[in-house]
């Protein structure tokens, strides 16, 4: 298992905000923070590989919306904000020097991998700020044929639909329900009391979660997993979460 991470602009005070109030963000606890979240995925199995920084592109440490993995497939994305399209040049590099198939979307699609949510062979993709239906629909052709099935999702409460809603293990999906425009779209939802309650699945039994939702974390560890925790405080003052510092492949 691999997990692609990038690490973290100096400028990462300057990326982009659209839901939260800017406050001030501490780049050197940052870049500590993101050097501890590696190091968590080392721990549980995955081989981290390191896409160049860039200094000049602040959100580039997000690497998740820059790609999506479907399979042996990687799709490099076409991102909404204009200052970001710059990103998937390097990841795209990294991918093909490990030998992984890519495709691109493309202008004028728009599609953020932060809107893209994987159950077994359903590809939910949020539609809002960042995602168009021109990217879903390019999405939708690249995938059909490979067996996935593509639901658009509206999204209108907070930027990403994995902003608001991930799915445990078992499938199960969970999310702050304030921030979720239509719940009833996926099969099984599980409401959860904090903002920012998103997982990473590190193993069948294993997810990742952010320490600032002790409640949640809680509730989840009550459903019989085992969660561990990493401090990406910086990261929440810029609309991040734990899913968008990598990307995991999983050959």
């Amino acid at each position: 298992m691999r997990a692609l991470v990038r690490p973290t602009s100096r400028k990462l005070a300057e990326g982009q905000l659209t839901h939260l109030q800017r406050v001030p963000v501490d780049v050197d606890l940052a870049e500590r923070q993101w050097a501890e979240y590696c190091d968590t995925l080392d721990t549980w199995g995955f081989e981290t590989v390191r896409v160049a920084g860039d200094d000049e592109l602040p959100d580039s440490v997000f690497i998740e919306d820059a790609v999506v993995m479907f399979d042996d497939l990687a799709v490099l994305t076409s991102p909404g904000a204009e200052t970001r399209r710059a990103e998937t040049d390097a990841v795209g590099e990294t991918l093909h020097a490990l030998g992984i198939e890519t495709a691109a979307l493309e202008l004028p699609g728009t599609l953020d991998g932060g809107d893209v949510l994987k159950i077994d062979r359903t590809v939910y993709v949020g539609q809002g700020g960042r995602t168009n239906g021109d990217g879903i629909r390019q999405l939708r052709a690249l995938l059909t044929p490979r067996g996935w099935v593509v639901v658009g999702v509206p999204v209108t409460k907070v930027l990403h639909l994995k902003s608001a809603v991930t799915a445990l293990p078992d499938g199960t999906v969970i999310g702050f329900p304030d921030e979720i425009d239509h719940p009833e779209l996926f099969p099984r939802f599980l409401p959860v009391p904090e903002r920012g309650a998103a997982v990473v699945v590190l193993s069948d039994d294993t997810v990742l979660m952010a320490g600032s939702v002790p409640k949640s974390t809680a509730l989840i560890e009550s459903l019989g997993y085992r969660v561990i925790t990493v401090d990406i405080s910086e990261f929440e003052k810029l609309e991040g979460c734990v899913t968008c510092l990598s990307v995991r492949v999983r050959e």
